[in-house]
């Protein structure tokens, strides 16, 4: 299910929601590339298109997982 503000994913016989407050790269990605998920290892899932990963345990637990932005010495300054 994918919906305006997030998507459903069943990850290892669990659903969870993914919001895109969590998650921001999925709210504008394509249909194709956001349903284009898969494991990424044992504890993992990616979307190669979007160059994502998330560990499943943010998504058990995301109050445990804030979203931080670091800057990259290479940004413009």
């Amino acid at each position: 299910m994918i919906n305006s503000q997030g998507m459903m994913l069943s990850v290892q016989g669990n659903d969870y929601f993914v919001s895109y407050n969590r998650v921001p790269w999925l709210r504008d990605a394509r249909i194709s590339s956001a349903l284009n998920v898969r494991m990424s290892g044992p504890d993992a899932i990616e979307w190669p298109d979007l160059d994502v990963d998330l560990e499943i345990e943010s998504l058990k637990h995301p109050e445990r997982y804030p979203l931080v932005m670091k800057r990259s010495p290479f940004d413009a300054l």
